[in-house]
């Protein structure tokens, strides 16, 4: 959610079955038909921003003062310094998948995290001290052309671990497209990362950037919003915005050459790919 969220191409490409391995389509559907829905949301997630930074172990400072005096505001090119810094000290020291490999600095990771903000459709949330406190960078899925194949994201990758991350997603790839989930969307919203500062959890700072994500969504007709979360703790807070799951893959499962090459510390046990639609939006569901 985090929503970890490190994809370009994570979450969309083939048109492979959804019935393959691992492929878990749920029947339950949540979704808002209207921006009153929005309080709940920011209400909600004031107890639960300090799980977004992947790690529920990190003490935080008390809050300073004034510490609702912010505002959410469209990311831009100029933020991505600011973004880079937040992101360094609050997310990829802290996902799981980036933990268990001791990924450590890796400049391909951070270039693949921005390349949504050309998009302009991420926002930030900036303190009244000129802060950037929150921020949920999101990007735009657009329906390939029939019989398109994927490109694999790993192919080009020269670091050897994020490498990894990367042939998961490849993988996740193969057996599901969240288009064949929606066969009458073109354009589907996706949220990459969501991270918040840990000296100003529980102000509802992420439940706001959400909210400020499905007004650009309902401003441009975009009717789903997608996130691939590999930490149990981001996957719970997008549950608790009113995601569900349409797609699971146990890293146990995940297996390279036979072996299990990625094992986060429990309860990091799968990666999932959570949904939520805004209105009515035809769905496919399983055979």
């Amino acid at each position: 959610m985090e929503i970890q969220k490190l994809h370009e191409q994570t979450m969309l490409g083939n048109k492979r079955d959804l019935t393959k391995k691992h492929a878990d389509i749920l029947e339950t559907r949540y979704t808002v038909s209207n921006l009153s829905n929005f309080y709940p949301i920011s209400r909600l997630t004031q107890k639960m921003d300090n799980v977004l930074t992947a790690s529920e172990n990190l003490k935080s400072k008390p809050a300073p003062s004034n510490t609702y005096h912010y505002v959410v505001e469209p990311v831009t090119d100029k933020d991505k310094d600011d973004i880079l810094a937040m992101l360094r000290k609050f997310f990829f020291k802290d996902e799981p998948l980036n933990t268990f490999l001791d990924l450590g600095h890796c400049p391909e990771l951070e270039e693949y995290s921005l390349k949504c903000i050309k998009d302009n459709c991420s926002f930030k949330a900036v303190h009244n001290n000129g802060e950037l406190i929150g921020v949920f960078l999101n990007g735009l899925l657009r329906r390939p052309p029939p019989n398109t194949e994927p490109v694999k994201a790993a192919d080009s990758c020269q670091h050897a671990k994020f490498k990894k991350i990367l042939s998961l997603f490849d993988r996740i790839e193969e057996h599901f497209n969240i288009f064949d989930l929606y066969p009458d969307c073109d354009v589907i919203l996706d949220g990459k990362i969501l991270s918040v500062n840990t000296d100003y959890r529980g102000l509802g700072i992420a439940g706001k950037l959400t909210e400020s994500t499905l007004e650009y969504m309902k401003e441009h007709n975009i009717p789903v919003m997608h996130v691939l979360c590999s930490s149990h703790y981001s996957a719970r807070v997008m549950e608790k915005l009113g995601f569900h799951e349409v797609y699971r893959l146990n890293y146990a499962d995940y297996k390279v050459n036979g072996e299990a090459v990625l094992r986060p510390a429990e309860p990091h046990v799968a990666v999932r790919s959570l949904v939520k639609e805004i209105g009515e939006v035809k769905t496919k569901s399983a055979p």
